[in-house]
């Protein structure tokens, strides 16, 4: 499938705090269906979380405590996508087994993740990393940690939160 990233500003080789956010098109988990960012902007505030695969230990855990929140986000206001090099067949199958509520986008290739600037872990693993873009389209945090997974829903929702009330 064609993906479109070509509708962000070059970017800086990585996203900061305060940055536009790049836009992007990519295929969901849903056959056919494709996300854009830019249909976001002035909706909602956007929980984008980067993880290496589907179905492994640390990234199960991961998407099942953005599961486990999902209805707090939204109601904070929040929409929360999750980012891998996976195909929409795997994320299909990943949704399902753990009942996943949100958007997994497909990023074959890695070109999103490339654009974003998310780092590698030991130059090999694709890494783990959360971006809170606020309803203007402006990143308003980032939190990168390969292994403290719980506390990127935790700071997620904090921000989430923090941005709601202002």
């Amino acid at each position: 499938m064609d993906t479109n990233l070509s509708q962000a500003p070059a970017s800086k080789g990585k996203v900061q705090v305060g940055d536009p956010a790049p836009d992007f098109t990519l295929p969901t988990q849903k056959t056919g269906e494709l996300f854009h960012l830019h249909d976001m902007i002035g909706k909602s505030v956007i929980v984008l979380y980067f993880y290496p695969k589907d179905d492994t230990p640390g990234c199960t855990s991961e998407a099942c405590s953005f599961r486990d929140s999902y209805e707090t986000f939204k109601q904070a206001g929040a929409e929360v996508i999750g980012v891998s090099s996976d195909s929409e067949e795997s994320h299909q199958q990943f949704a399902s087994k753990y009942k996943l509520p949100f958007t997994l986008l497909s990023d074959k290739g890695g070109a999103l993740r490339k654009k974003y600037g998310v780092p590698a872990t030991l130059g090999l693993l694709p890494g783990r990393v959360t971006y809170i873009i606020d309803k203007k389209g402006v990143v308003r945090h980032i939190f990168s940690s390969q292994t403290n997974i719980g506390k990127h829903v935790t700071e997620a929702l904090e921000v989430v939160r923090s941005i709601a009330q202002q």
